[in-house]
């Protein structure tokens, strides 16, 4: 007589837990990561609960819980999108050669979703805005559907955004897409701390009681607002609230359902025969047409296509372009920015210049091939440095004129853009002999962008070289800082034609002495930028 079979859910919890175990085994350092991230994020979870928990009973409490749970789930749906490798069992495809229906596996991948330090983190969450706002015995007892309810509805959403999008975030413009995490993650903190201050001049807390009462009607902060219904004796509206919960879980759980049949029973890439060879030729097309023959047309075109669809690269550059514009002009809103951080898009722009033969990693030998004199290294570096020019010049300028429009400082317009260009010179110029002199790999997988050992090499290279350029810039500063001391405000408007002269004349003296070493030390910049 043989034995029932065992549970689905039972096995996909061990599954999730081998996993775990398997994982942390395979390196201290991994563990090592593990039990420092564990170690953050119970430390914030029990601050945040602590600070939930001391708002009890406060007239904002309710605000403050609705807020943050919705605030929540957002990162539970947007985290799948540029993490889609944090957890392996978010890929549902790994399951479906197997001969299971999608409704007990929607159950254990539920249940097994909930171990983890996100679930924890949303437990201690849900629970601290939960007991904020149940001051009665009623509203306690409507708290116990509340925060599993909360909890659920944010691990189904996860489930349902991952299993919808599996084959866009397996592919490789999904993997641009979690190399982008970065950006998201920049701009998410000029938006907090821009939001912060933005609620400490309006009053505080309350005024976030417009959003709040929207709020309150969307899942699961619906759940969290019916814990505060009952307290207030509104008590249908609170069934209403967790009732439009139960109907949100419920429908992510449906939708979640349909996205995992679709993948058990439609095929993808790679049961479908490939593109015929007449689509796979491709030709110059479009702005690239313009650029110049020869030799630093091609390699313009080339370093440009990188930008487009190396996925490091990609990253890098949209990080660059948004924070550059992001400093200066979230400063000018918050009402503390000066005109000179219009420069943040000079800066972050010529960061790029910086190990270009490091971005080409082992094809950089095919770019080896073609060197062999100084007038060709000069020419490659010199190729690579006007296609950073073509976007960096442009944006430099476009982000002076709205940083200088939102403050409405014309007048030191002209000497912030001769600034921006003579600090790009210099970046351009430092940025050539510092990727022949400090070449280092970027490993194309994963998120870092040094390889193992080459740390090092990386810091003196970027941080030595934006030194270095600090340095090229100081006659053109002493310029300005005389025409100021002197009372020569008029003549401002020089530093104009000065600053772009002074910045092109840098940086053909930075590619002039960049050539002969990267001409010299060939073997040795491929050798660096083809480890790892």
């Amino acid at each position: 007589m043989t034995g029932g079979a065992p549970s689905l859910t039972g096995t996909l919890i061990r599954l999730k837990l081998a996993l775990l175990r398997n994982g942390l085994r395979q390196s201290s350092g991994r563990r090592a990561a593990y039990v420092a991230s564990v170690a953050v994020v119970l430390l914030i979870a029990a601050l945040q609960l602590l600070g939930l928990i001391l708002l009890h009973g406060n007239d904002h409490a309710a605000t403050v819980g609705t807020v943050l749970t919705a605030v929540l789930a957002l990162g539970w749906a947007v985290l799948p999108l540029f993490f889609p490798s944090g957890d392996e069992t978010l890929d549902p495809t790994r399951l479906v050669m197997l001969p299971l229906r999608p409704d007990p596996l929607v159950r254990g991948l539920l249940v097994s979703s909930l171990i983890g330090i996100g679930p924890l983190f949303t437990l201690c969450l849900a629970l601290g805005a939960a007991y904020a706002v149940a001051r009665t015995g009623a509203a306690a007892a409507v708290a116990v559907l509340a925060v599993p309810l909360t909890v659920l509805t944010c691990v189904a959403l996860a489930r349902a955004v991952a299993a919808a999008n599996i084959r866009l975030l397996t592919s490789r413009k999904g993997r641009d897409l979690a190399v982008l995490s970065g950006l998201v993650v920049a701009i998410g903190a000029q938006l907090v701390n821009f939001g912060a201050q933005r609620l400490g001049s309006a009053g505080g807390v309350a005024a976030l009681d417009p959003v709040a009462d929207v709020l309150r009607w969307v899942p699961p902060a619906s759940a969290i607002a019916a814990v505060d219904a009952t307290a207030t004796g509104a008590y249908a509206t609170a069934v209403a609230q967790l009732a439009l919960c139960a109907a949100g879980l419920a429908g992510l759980l449906v939708i979640w359902r349909r996205a995992l049949t679709r993948l058990m029973t439609s095929p993808d890439g790679s049961t479908l025969q490939a593109a015929e060879p007449s689509r796979r030729t491709r030709r110059t097309t479009g702005a690239l047409r313009l650029l110049p023959s020869g030799r630093t047309g091609t390699v313009m075109e080339r370093s440009l296509r990188y930008v487009w669809r190396d996925p490091k690269t990609k990253a890098a550059w949209i990080t660059s372009l948004a924070i550059g514009l992001i400093v200066p002009v979230f400063n000018a809103l918050q009402g503390t920015g000066s005109v000179y951080f219009a420069c943040f898009a000079a800066g972050m722009l010529g960061i790029q210049m910086y190990n270009q033969f490091g971005q080409d990693t082992s094809a950089f030998w095919m770019v080896a091939m073609t060197i062999a004199s100084r007038r060709d290294a000069y020419e490659e570096l010199r190729a690579r440095a006007l296609a950073l020019l073509v976007i960096t010049l442009p944006y430099a300028a476009l982000v002076t004129l709205v940083t200088t429009a939102m403050l409405g400082a014309w007048s030191d317009l002209p000497e912030v853009l001769g600034l921006s260009f003579a600090l790009l010179g210099a970046m351009l110029a430092t940025g050539a002999w510092s990727s022949a002199r400090f070449p280092y790999s970027i490993p194309q997988e994963g998120y870092k962008n040094v390889a193992p050992g080459q740390a090092g090499l990386a810091w003196i290279s970027i941080f030595g070289g934006m030194v270095a350029a600090a340095l090229l810039c100081a006659p053109f500063l002493a310029l300005t800082i005389t025409l100021h001391a002197t009372g020569a405000d008029a003549w401002t408007w020089i530093l104009l034609p000065v600053g772009t002269a002074y910045g092109a004349a840098v940086t053909l003296l930075g590619l002039r002495l960049a050539a002969p070493r990267t001409a010299a030390r060939l073997p040795e910049i491929l050798a660096a930028v083809s480890k790892g």
